[in-house]
């Protein structure tokens, strides 16, 4: 219960985190709004009641809202915050010219997007300036030991092994195989080592542990027993070399992070690692601790789910707004208005659903639901 000892330190960080990610996405949208002529009424960093705000001169209410849990654009003429509906009153000529319900079908697109474009950008810039100046953590791919029994010994792992690539995806450190193998738990993945100068092909299974995440609860992953030769380096990069791994990587953890989540959907993956707030709460809480560069990390990390979040086609999220306007411009004109409040009803029901999933995992992993079994058992 180390979490619930030092919750003051933990709900900082966690909104430390939170606002910026937040304020990265709600600035996408409203600075490709602003370009497209269209007015923003409000603002808003959390939800519920404001604590305090401001006008600017466009007439734009920035504010923070009590609930640090997300945040909102809402566009001129909009019924609410969600865009999720028609115009709340009939407008007038030269109001519909700054309204975003009155545009045309590519600048509303263009406008929804900018948000979780806006997540993505943030990381690769992020991770480019880390990787400039902390440096870009470097492991050598070479195997410094094979233990014995497991799944790279039965392979036929052997000790200073290079190995170029594994599942198809070129090598350059041990921080790349560990990322493949720790979700393909169970699948046969190709491997190619140069061995004593040879090119050595051969195939691996990772093994599916439960190991400690590092902040008091347990996940499952992939594992095949090799251990690296040298330690972790840290070489910084130019700034071309920066910006090119800052795009790599972003790469690498959406494609790890959909690659899971395929895996969870297929069941091939426990979904017991998905986290919520709480779990945000107590991983950022940790990672503070470890200094700024660490945090920016988690906090590119983090931007970079947010985003892919935002694009899945579920109504009420930016994914769902484009797929109604795929149907849209594959229809010549918009759903019809029950049509767009049953799915945004569905999308609400489907994202509460997730929160509270997430939720119970945190609840669980942080042995919140052990504890208070125990004290009312």
């Amino acid at each position: 219960m180390a979490f619930l000892s030092s919750f003051g330190q933990h709900a900082i960080a966690f909104v430390l985190v939170l606002t910026v990610i937040v304020f990265v996405h709600e600035w996408g949208h409203y600075i490709v709004a602003r370009l497209n002529g269209v007015k923003i009424d409000v603002f808003s960093i959390g939800f519920g009641p404001e604590l305090f705000g401001w006008f600017d001169r466009a007439g734009t209410r920035w504010k923070i809202s009590a609930i640090p849990l997300g945040g909102y654009v809402k566009f001129f003429g909009d019924a609410d915050a969600a865009s999720s509906g028609p115009a709340e009153r009939p407008l007038a000529p030269e109001e519909a010219k700054v309204a975003f319900v009155t545009q045309a079908l590519w600048r509303r697109a263009a406008i929804v997007f900018a948000g979780p474009a806006s997540n993505f950008v943030f990381a690769i810039v992020v991770y480019a300036a880390l990787f400039a100046t902390a440096g870009r953590p470097f492991t050598p791919p070479v195997v410094g030991k094979v233990l014995p029994g497991s799944a790279a010994a039965q392979a036929g792992f052997v000790a200073r092994d290079r190995i170029l690539s594994i599942g198809g995806v070129t090598v350059h450190g041990f921080e790349d195989i560990r990322n493949v193998v720790t979700v393909h738990a169970g699948v046969p993945l190709p491997v190619v080592v140069r061995r004593d100068g040879r090119i050595t092909d051969f195939t691996v299974t990772p093994r599916k542990v439960t190991v400690a995440d590092g902040f008091g609860g347990t996940q499952s992953i992939g594992e095949i027993g090799i251990l690296a030769a040298d330690r972790t380096e840290y070489v910084k990069l130019s700034p071309l070399a920066a910006l090119e791994g800052g795009i790599a990587q972003t790469w690498g953890v959406t494609a790890t992070t959909m690659t899971y989540l395929g895996g969870v959907l297929s069941g091939r993956q426990s979904g017991r690692q998905l986290g919520g707030p709480l779990r945000i709460a107590e991983v950022s809480g940790a990672v503070i601790k470890l200094g700024f560069a660490a945090l920016a990390a988690l906090i590119a990390t983090l931007s970079i789910s947010i985003g892919l979040i935002n694009l899945f086609p579920i109504p009420l999220l930016d994914g769902g707004h484009l797929l109604f306007y795929a149907l849209e411009a594959l229809r010549g004109r918009p759903l019809g208005e029950k049509a767009q409040e049953y799915g945004f009803r569905l999308g609400l029901i489907l994202v509460l659903g997730i929160f509270v999933f997430a939720t119970w995992n945190d609840l669980v992993q942080l042995r919140v639901v052990s504890f208070l079994t125990r004290v009312f058992s």
